[in-house]
């Protein structure tokens, strides 16, 4: 009533920005609100989505704030059928790999992007990226 297309309770995901409103992303931002809890993450990195052959991947570094100090680190990945018979299907993984501190990560995501070639460095956000709340 008067809310508009993004609103949102607080901890749904939300469609905003790139890493936002796409079906993959939302699925992903799902699947890491089951094991990160929204209002701990610093910062999410999204990287480009390739999509190829009728599927479409999608990956995501997601920061958890610590009381010890170092960012504890999550890889979220999916893979959604975008054509044919098994349209919206989907593959999720979240899976913690280490704690870094924040410096060191940022360093971390531009040296990726380098390395793989892909023109845009992963864009980092914030949590309200995928949550409102």
């Amino acid at each position: 009533m008067g809310a508009g297309a993004d609103a949102c309770l607080p901890g749904q995901v939300t469609p905003r920005e790139r890493g936002g409103g796409e079906p993959g992303w939302a699925k992903l931002a799902a699947a890491v609100a089951a094991d990160v809890p929204p209002a701990e993450i610093e910062t999410i990195y999204l990287f480009r989505p390739i999509k190829r052959e009728g599927r479409e991947w999608g990956t995501a570094v997601v920061t958890r704030r610590t009381p010890e100090g170092p960012l504890r680190v999550y890889t979220a990945k999916y893979m959604l059928v975008v054509r044919g018979k098994e349209r919206g299907q989907a593959k999720v993984a979240v899976e913690e790999v280490g704690r870094s501190p924040a410096d060191v990560l940022e360093q971390v995501m531009q040296s990726t992007a380098e390395r793989t070639g892909d023109a845009e460095p992963p864009v980092a956000h914030g949590p309200a990226v995928w949550y409102e709340g």
